[in-house]
């Protein structure tokens, strides 16, 4: 299940950006918005497929619709060439398809025994299952250049994902019967963690957590049309991009457990966010392809670091009563309102520093005045970081004669 969750995902997400602009001539602003419906649509799935399955329909079947539904889409979407049709088209795709990131993680929860133990193994394999996806869309592409695989035409990456999702939602209907919650949780639950906004520390985890994840987007967005442009060629662009998948499950595997432990939240949290310029750094510089290349293993320091990092920092500062609404406002805020945004501002920036053609087509690209950008905004928010954020040790786990002692 998860493996076939992600591939749905991987399919697309990382060469879809120099698909709509080399092949059908959308405007970087066009591309942006097209971006920003998956987040949009994760900011609002709490209210949407949660609700249906927490309520009336068991998890599996409402996987199993909702991807077969989500194939058709993205089998539909293939086949347009123009701006409004293929938005459109996103938008259903993405408030079809973004519960089930969701609802997978509760399935898989709800048939642990030890959650803590378990998940990790399983989870992973959705990141497993985005390699597979752009190594397979790689693999596609080169055999179609070497006469051993059908021609399809474009939107090949489209039609990956279509058929992932067909398969999954099939495959949905044989997973463990999971029926709804007896007591649904309120979709307004996250809310009661904005009270922990007024902590110092936490409300400035949480601004600079919206700022990188606003800049997170220049990597998934044009990345694909930067290694085109820098010269790798564009069968190949996918399975490159899988470097940053393999190097966060090494992090995730060999870094996390050893260093988190070790170095507390704040050190830890300051890797992610010191990768992120340095990387953006190499984008800007440009050259040798090779150095470009073995910097998009950063993605995985970067993510796991920052993200993966943050969302355990966030369970040991929330109260006991309101940790899943604490991580259901950073998700909200990060995958869903700063990725949305920083879809729409990668976009623009975009437009800014190209050229374009009559019809709005991008003809070319200032890629180092594009990438100056995020580096300078992730520069400024690992300087911020460093400057205002202090470790803190959750206050139910201090002793008593200590609760008094201000945190340094």
């Amino acid at each position: 299940m998860m493996f076939l969750e992600y591939a749905v995902w991987g399919a697309w997400a990382p060469v879809l950006g120099v698909y709509l602009a080399k092949t059908l001539g959308f405007t970087g602003d066009q591309i942006g918005t097209i971006y920003l419906a998956l987040p949009l649509a994760c900011a609002i799935s709490p209210f949407l497929g949660g609700q249906v399955a927490d309520r009336w329909v068991p998890t599996q079947y409402f996987l199993a619709v909702s991807h077969l539904l989500c194939g058709v889409a993205f089998l539909f979407m293939a086949t347009q060439g123009t701006y409004g049709p293929f938005l459109w088209t996103m938008a259903v795709a993405s408030l079809i398809y973004a519960p089930t990131l969701a609802l997978t993680n509760s399935l898989a929860f709800h048939h642990m025994e030890d959650v803590d133990k378990e998940f990790g193994g399983i989870r992973v394999w959705g990141t497993i299952g985005w390699i597979v996806a752009s190594w397979g869309l790689t693999f596609w592409r080169v055999g179609v250049q070497r006469g051993w695989m059908p021609e399809v035409g474009q939107g090949d990456l489209l039609y990956l994902a279509g058929a992932f999702a067909i398969i999954l939602g099939l495959f949905c209907f044989f997973l463990p019967h999971t029926p709804p919650a007896k007591e649904a949780k309120s979709p307004w639950a996250f809310i009661e963690a904005v009270s922990m906004l007024k902590n110092k520390n936490f409300l400035v985890f949480m601004i600079i957590s919206f700022i990188v994840a606003t800049e997170l987007q220049f990597y998934y967005v044009p990345t694909s049309a930067f290694l085109v442009d820098l010269g790798v060629p564009e069968a190949q662009v996918p399975g490159w991009m899988t470097l940053a998948q393999i190097a966060e499950i090494f992090t995730m595997a060999f870094a996390l457990g050893y260093y988190l432990p070790r170095l507390g939240y704040r050190k830890s949290l300051a890797i992610g966010v010191i990768a992120w310029p340095i990387r953006y750094l190499v984008f800007v510089v440009g050259k040798p392809l090779w150095l470009v290349i073995a910097s998009l293993t950063l993605h995985g320091i970067c993510y796991v670091f920052f993200f993966t990092v943050g969302m355990v920092y966030v369970d040991s500062v929330a109260p006991r009563d309101i940790r899943a609404s604490a991580q259901s406002l950073f998700a909200v805020v990060v995958l869903g309102i700063g990725s949305a945004i920083g879809s729409k501002f990668v976009g623009l920036v975009w437009d800014y520093f190209s050229q374009h053609g009559p019809a709005g087509e991008i003809l070319s690209t200032d890629w180092r005045l594009l990438y100056l950008v995020p580096c300078g905004l992730t520069i400024a928010c690992a300087a911020a970081f460093l400057m205002f954020f202090r470790e803190e040790i959750p206050t139910e786990e201090k002793p008593a004669a200590e609760e008094a002692v201000q945190p340094q």
